[in-house]
């Protein structure tokens, strides 16, 4: 995927005890991402900033690069909340801090 950068995120994974994975994610990680307001969810690759791997429990800021960012035109803000799966296993929340696709921002 050689896309722009939607927006900019803190993601926690949470613990292999919360369900989380049992593994690290890697720089370049494609999990499904869905935001509370809407029942549609896309893949959203996370390109970590300051680390190319995170483990379970830990927290990291990552550009998210949505696959599909048509249906969340005008409906992104600074501080929403989203969380980020494997199949329909929570695995992570994230929390956007900077919108950098001017057609998602909300109006």
């Amino acid at each position: 995927m050689n896309k722009r950068p939607d927006f900019i995120a803190e993601l926690q994974y949470l613990t292999t005890e919360q369900g989380g994975r049992k593994t690290p994610a890697f720089s370049g990680y494609r999990p499904p991402v869905k935001f509370t307001f809407s029942e549609m969810q896309t893949s959203g690759q996370q390109k970590f900033l300051n680390n190319d791997i995170v483990y379970p429990g830990e927290s990291i800021i990552a550009e998210i690069s949505l696959i599909t960012s048509d249906f969340l035109k005008g409906m992104l803000n600074v501080g929403f909340d989203f969380d980020f799966r494997e199949g329909s296993r929570i695995i992570g929340t994230g929390k956007i801090l900077e919108v950098l696709n001017m057609e998602l921002l909300a109006k």
